[in-house]
């Protein structure tokens, strides 16, 4: 068995390569490239001819690099880097050569409990890529509508009038785009109004220019001149970059239920008329069957776990891996519960605990759970995150059998666990 230890960075590598009889034998860096890559597997499989038998512990779980490790046939082992700097000793002092020495040891350790890498198909990778620019770019968008209520409050009331409890609707910023600035809104004469609901496909193009003028008309306090010069350009910027989102995460929403379900939703219903069961994600219309996954949480959550859902072989593993489950340290009589694990996908854990919320108003049994925890004083992340550890075990219940979730059989369950009457 040849171990490998690599502390990756994004021009270059440093690399430990041990045996289990010699431990150590040589460190040495290379470039990132496909020289340098094709280099390190030509070597470890000099020292080593069996591929499956070549261990790699790496700081990551993602890149080209570990892409090309499991392509050459190599375990990939990856690791969290809080593991390798708790083994660097009492000054923890961070050291790219002595991080590569630690993987290495790690890799030749047979009792580390390390899980081999699994790595995603293409729909899989596809669903988890998407999931993840989604998230950020939900991130994004609350970041920018901050800074265009807070630029409007001072320079632009009448817009933030005309938009209501909805700033980010989509006239509301190509209005902002156009007339960036209150003067020139107020400038707009009805028919111009009309005019630009209509080509914007509004319901009601008259109602909306009515709004529009009535808003104009409403007593506001004066606003400054040259901050209003100032933050025009800024508004009309942001305007622009919050409809790019839209329209890019209204795009993937409609891939991510092609993904799930192996074809685009059609017809008012939104269903699936000609489904292509090889080209949909593995257990896609399970995910969907839960109440409070709609296509973008169904499609993170199924992204993170992945197509190989037999790699978690209890729910319990499942539940570690989204960081619900709690831990537990004993010593002596007293007992302390670590409200969150610091490894675990902090990418599934978000997405599950927006499923947890989403569910309260969705399932019955949920807010009962959640209306539970919250009487025993528990906080609102704390139950929620308790919900979406009891939805995870769901989950993995009927991922491994091959059911759509069903309610009323939960619910007949669960109250037979508790001892409830029927």
């Amino acid at each position: 068995m040849l171990g490998i230890g690599i502390d990756w960075a994004e021009e270059f590598h440093d690399i430990a390569l041990g045996t289990l009889e010699k431990g150590v034998i040589e460190q040495f860096r290379i470039p990132h490239g496909p020289d340098g890559v094709a280099a390190l597997i030509e070597r470890a499989l000099r020292l080593e001819p069996d591929p499956a038998e070549v261990r790699v512990v790496i700081e990551t779980r993602h890149g080209l690099l570990v892409e090309a490790l499991v392509d050459a046939g190599f375990t990939v082992l990856p690791v969290n880097p809080d593991l390798v700097a708790r083994r660097r000793g009492p000054a923890r002092k961070k050291d790219d050569t002595e991080d590569a020495r630690i993987c290495c040891l790690l890799a030749l350790d047979r009792h580390a409990v390390l899980k081999t890498l699994v790595p995603h198909g293409e729909i899989g990778g596809e669903l988890r890529a998407i999931g993840r620019d989604d998230e950020r770019a939900a991130r994004d968008q609350r970041r920018l509508l901050n800074r265009l209520r807070a630029d409007l409050q001072t320079t632009y009331p009448a817009a933030l009038v005309v938009a209501g409890k909805d700033l980010g609707a989509p006239t509301v910023l190509r209005l902002l785009e156009r007339w960036p600035t209150q003067a020139e809104l107020a400038a707009a004469s009805h028919e111009e109004l009309e005019a630009f609901a209509r080509a914007g496909r509004h319901g009601w193009p008259g109602r909306f220019a009515d709004h529009v003028t009535a808003a104009l008309a409403a007593p506001s306090l004066p606003t400054r001149d040259y901050l209003v010069r100032a933050k025009a350009a800024g508004i009309r910027l942001t305007a622009v970059q919050l409809l790019a989102l839209h329209e890019a995460r209204r795009g993937w929403e409609q891939r991510m239920g092609e993904l799930l379900l192996g074809g685009r939703r059609t017809g008012a219903d939104h269903t699936v008329k000609d489904p292509d069961p090889g080209n949909a994600f593995p257990g896609g219309d399970i995910y969907l069957s839960f109440p409070g996954l709609g296509d973008r949480l169904a499609a993170r959550v199924a992204g993170e776990i992945g197509e190989h859902f037999d790699q978690f072989d209890t729910p319990n593993g499942l539940q570690c891996y989204a960081g619900q489950a709690p831990v537990t340290r004993r010593s002596g009589k007293h007992d302390f519960v670590v409200a969150r694990r610091l490894a675990h996908n902090r990418h599934l854990g978000d997405a599950v605990n927006r499923w947890a919320f989403s569910s309260l108003t969705r399932s019955g049994w949920a807010r009962e759970f959640y209306d539970g925890k919250i009487a025993a004083g528990k906080t609102h992340h704390n139950a929620l995150r308790a919900l979406g550890n009891r939805w995870l075990e769901i989950l993995w219940h009927c991922l491994n059998r091959s059911v759509l979730y069903d309610e009323a059989v939960h619910v007949a369950n669960r109250n037979r666990a508790l001892g409830r009457a029927a």
